[in-house]
C-alpha cells in the first residue's frame, strides 16, 4: 500500500485502513466486521492469497466508509475513474477491477490497497501542475499492486516481534466511532515504531514502482517526465513543512537521489508533445472552488486570474468563475457564462450537466431536463447525466422517474454506496416501500452493517405476497447476507 503527502495539520486517517488492513492479515485476529481471514502461513510459506487480498481491500473500503469523507461528486469522480482506467490496460495487474475512493481533502494524498483499492485525495489534483504529474502518482499506485508489495512486505515481517493487537483494534475502533485522531494517538503512543517498520516501503520496492509506473505511463501514451516533476513538487511541500518529518518520508524513502535517478529514467523515453486533456483542467478548476475558504473567495480568485495581463482567460478558467457563482447562490452568472462555454464545444458533459445544475437551482427544470436528456441520448448510461437527472425529477418530486435513474446507476456502479441512499430516498418519495428497504438493505452491507442489512430485506421480504417474482429476489439476497452475517459469527 502506497501513501503520499497526507495532511500536514493532523495525524493521517489512511492509517486507521492501513491498521486495519494489517489487522486482517496478523495470525489469530479475528475480523470485527465481515467474516475472518486465515492467517499466513509460516516464513516461506509464500505470498498471502488473492482471496486474502480481496477480503482486506472489502474491510479497508467499509472503513473508509465509515470514517473518511469522500467527495461524490460524479464529474470529478468520472474523470478520475477515465485516468485510471486510461492506465489500467498498461499495467500488469491480475485484476483489473479497481475500486475507487475520492478522499476530501486538499492534502497531496493516493494510495493502494491490496484488493484492487485505490484511493485519491481531491487535492492531489489540485497540486499537480499537470495531468501528466497527476497520472504519474496514480501509475505508481498501480505499480505497487501489479508487484504486490504489500504481499511481499507482509511476508518479510512474518518474523518481526508481533504487534499488540488488542491496542491496535481499541484505537482503530475508536478512531472509527469518534471520527477523531483519539484512536490514532492511542496507536502512535504504544506502537509507533512497529506500525512504520510493517507500513514502509523499501527502497527496492519504491525503485521498482518507480520503473514500472514509468512504464504504464508511457505504454498508455502519457509522460514519464511526469513522475519526477511531480516528486520534485513534493519534495518542496516537504521543505515548507518545516522540522516536522511528513509522515510520507516514514512509509516512502523519498530522497533527492532517487529523484535524480527518476528523471534520468525519465529522459531515456522518447520526448513527445503531450498535452493535458482539457477535462482535467476543468475539474481542477472544479476542485479549487470546492476547496476555496468560502464562495466569496472562489468568486474574486477567478475573477482575478480573468483580470491578470499576464494569464491566458482559458475556458478552464471561465468554467471555474461560472462554478463559483453557482456555489455562490448565484446561478444567473453561471448560466450566462456555461451557455457561451457549451455554444464552443457543444456535447462537452461537463458543460452540461454545470449548466443543469444552474438551471436546477434556477427552478427552470423544464430546460434543464431537456438539456440533460438530449446530453443523455448521445451518452447512454453516463453517470453524471442520468445522476443529476435523477436530482432534478427529486427536486420535481417525480420519485418514480428519479429511483428509476438510479436503479440504473446502482447496477453499473453497485459498491457506491451513496447512490443506494439516494435511491432510498427517491424511493420513499415514490412510496415504493418495498425499494426502500431493498436500496437501504445494499447500503447497511456496503457500511458493513449486515445485522442491519438483514432487518431491511426482513422487512422488505414481509411486505411481498408470496409467490411475487420480487419475493424470491428478496429472499436470495437475504440468504446471501444471512450467509455472510453467520460466517462472520462463527
Amino acid at each position: 500500500m502506497s501513501m503520499l503527502f497526507p495532511s500536514q495539520k493532523r495525524a493521517p486517517s489512511w492509517l486507521v485502513c492501513y491498521l486495519v488492513a494489517l489487522t486482517f492479515l496478523l495470525p489469530g485476529v479475528t475480523q470485527a466486521q465481515e467474516s475472518s481471514l486465515p492467517s499466513i502461513g509460516g516464513a516461506g510459506g509464500g505470498l498471502i492469497s488473492e482471496q486474502q487480498e480481496s477480503e482486506i481491500g472489502r474491510q479497508v473500503m467499509i472503513s473508509i466508509r465509515r470514517s473518511a469523507p469522500q467527495i461524490t461528486d460524479p464529474l470529478v469522480y468520472s474523470y478520475l475513474n477515465d485516468v485510471i482506467y486510461r492506465l489500467v490496460p498498461s499495467a500488469p495487474l491480475k485484476n483489473r477491477d479497481l475500486t475507487l475512493a475520492i478522499i476530501d481533502s486538499p492534502d497531496i494524498n493516493a494510495f493502494a490497497v491490496p484488493g484492487s483499492i485505490v484511493g485519491i485525495n481531491g487535492g492531489l489534483v489540485l497540486n499537480a501542475s499537470s495531468e501528466q504529474q497527476f497520472a504519474s502518482v496514480l501509475a505508481h499506485e498501480l505499480a505497487h499492486l501489479s508487484q504486490r508489495h504489500f504481499a511481499r512486505r507482509m511476508e518479510q515481517q512474518e518474523t518481526s516481534a508481533p504487534l499488540t493487537i488488542a491496542g491496535m483494534l481499541a484505537g482503530i475502533v475508536l478512531s472509527a466511532v469518534t471520527q477523531s485522531d483519539i484512536g490514532i494517538a492511542a496507536i502512535a503512543g504504544t506502537q509507533a515504531l512497529s506500525v512504520q517498520n510493517m507500513l514502509a516501503y523499501s527502497r527496492a520496492h519504491e525503485q521498482e514502482a518507480d520503473r514500472v509506473g514509468m512504464e504504464i505511463l508511457a505504454d498508455a501514451g502519457m509522460d514519464p517526465r511526469g513522475m519526477p516533476e511531480m516528486f520534485e513538487t513534493m519534495m518542496k511541500q516537504n521543505r515548507l513543512q518545516g522540522s516536522r518529518l511528513p509522515e510520507y518520508l516514514s512509509t516512502h524513502p523519498l530522497t533527492q537521489n532517487r529523484v535524480s535517478d527518476t528523471r534520468n529514467r525519465a529522459e531515456q523515453y522518447p520526448v513527445r508533445d503531450i498535452q493535458d486533456t482539457q477535462e482535467y483542467h476543468l475539474i481542477r478548476s472544479r476542485l479549487q472552488v470546492h476547496y476555496a475558504r468560502s464562495a466569496k473567495v472562489a468568486v474574486e480568485t477567478f475573477r482575478d486570474y480573468m483580470e491578470r495581463p499576464d494569464t491566458d482567460k482559458t475556458d478552464a478558467i471561465r468554467y471555474g468563475l461560472a462554478v463559483a457563482h453557482l456555489r455562490d447562490s448565484d446561478p444567473g452568472s453561471a448560466v450566462i457564462i456555461l451557455e457561451k462555454l457549451l455554444k464552443g464545444s457543444p456535447g462537452r458533459i461537463t458543460y452540461i450537466v454545470t449548466l443543469a445544475e444552474a438551471l436546477i437551482d434556477q427552478q427552470r427544470l423544464d430546460q434543464a431536463r431537456d438539456i440533460l436528456r438530449e446530453g443523455l441520448a448521445r451518452n447512454p448510461g453516463n453517470y453524471p447525466i442520468t445522476y443529476t437527472l435523477a436530482r432534478l425529477e427529486t427536486a420535481n418530486g417525480n420519485g418514480e422517474a428519479a429511483a428509476e435513474y438510479l436503479r440504473q446507476l446502482t447496477r453499473q456502479m453497485p459498491r457506491q454506496e451513496h447512490l443506494w441512499s439516494r435511491l432510498a430516498e427517491a424511493e420513499g418519495l415514490a412510496r415504493n416501500i418495498v425499494g426502500v428497504h431493498r436500496a437501504r438493505a445494499e447500503y447497511e452491507a456496503l457500511m458493513g452493517d449486515l445485522e442491519a442489512a438483514q432487518r431491511q430485506l426482513r422487512q422488505a421480504q414481509e411486505k411481498l405476497p408470496a409467490g411475487a417474482p420480487m419475493r424470491q429476489v428478496v429472499t436470495e439476497r437475504l440468504t446471501e447476507i444471512t450467509e455472510r452475517l453467520n460466517a462472520q459469527r462463527s
